[in-house]
């Protein structure tokens, strides 16, 4: 059995699957706001009530807003701030009383796509959630490629690629640096583009219904996201070329997005023609919490 926890800002979540990814038990909680000590206290009783309920002892893999560093084992670079510098893996393996595998949510995402989501069977698939924020997971062969020092996927956080005179230097990122791919491709970004152009706020599924509804405000936004998208998908054909891309997240749901994205990347890629597809997750929201199961995949196969 493969048991897999999506630790999120809100709420923590816990799925056991079976070797061939059948639903085994699910459960959700809200994520304790009492600090760390909580939080893993609330890790050990996911595991322990999914495995009182299916009477089997998993493997435990775990999706987190971060990462931990692969020469030290803290985590780093967590916009839940008071898991940054913690020893998680060692506090959970203690824990738990066994080992335990720790990736970023990102990452997650795509292994569960890739494994048996949009992207299964493809070779190389780079996963990409576009909600509050902008991250994303690179997959080879159904394995996480999280890189040598593990920053691997980051995409929120390099800068938005081809930025027009009007876009420099960029708007601040809660990461200290100006100009990141989240602040722009993200609903976030969807939402601080249309209070800067209108002085007004507005909820990004006002702005989208504006825009269907015939506004050229809201289309004129709607119209600059699509456009810093597809910048940043182009970026990555150039540099990893996957065979598939996977969009999830709130902003996934936008369709017009899939017809109007390839066109706008052929015209950044230096290339002769953009063709790898862009799909929409299959998993949707379970995929962060499937796809951290999945990270114990290798030991289901040789079991």
């Amino acid at each position: 059995m493969l048991i897999g926890i999506d630790w999120g800002g809100t709420k923590m979540e816990v799925i056991a699957l079976s070797p061939h990814g059948e639903t085994r038990a699910r459960h959700r909680i809200d994520t304790p706001r009492a600090g760390y000590d909580a939080c893993v206290t609330a890790v050990r009783d996911l595991v322990a009530h999914v495995e009182a309920e299916t009477g089997e002892r998993g493997t435990v893999g775990l999706g987190i807003p971060g990462s931990p560093s692969p020469r030290t084992g803290l985590i780093r670079n967590a916009n839940t701030t008071f898991l940054n510098g913690k020893p998680l893996g060692a506090d959970l393996q203690t824990a738990l009383d066994r080992p335990v595998r720790i990736t970023n949510d990102g990452n997650c995402f795509a292994v569960s796509e890739a494994v048996d989501g949009a992207g299964e069977g493809a070779h190389v698939v780079f996963g990409i959630i576009i909600g509050t924020g902008h991250g994303g997971g690179l997959v080879i062969d159904g394995r996480v490629h999280a890189g040598f020092q593990g920053f691997a996927g980051e995409i929120g956080h390099y800068p938005l690629p081809w930025m027009r005179p009007d876009e420099y230097p960029g708007h601040t990122c809660w990461c200290g640096k100006t100009g990141c791919q989240e602040m722009y491709a993200s609903g976030t970004g969807l939402e601080l583009d249309y209070r800067l152009t209108t002085g007004r706020a507005k909820r990004g599924r006002d702005i989208l219904a504006d825009k269907r509804a015939g506004d050229a405000v809201a289309d004129g936004v709607y119209r600059r996201f699509a456009d810093r998208l597809a910048r940043s998908l182009a970026l990555l054909v150039n540099v990893v070329d996957p065979d598939v891309f996977v969009l999830g997240g709130g902003m996934s749901n936008v369709d017009e997005l899939y017809a109007d994205l390839p066109p706008l990347i052929e015209t950044y890629i230096f290339g002769d023609g953009f063709e790898t597809p862009i799909r929409k997750a299959v998993h949707g929201d379970s995929s962060g919490v499937r796809g951290a199961a999945w990270l114990w995949k290798d030991s289901a196969t040789s079991a």
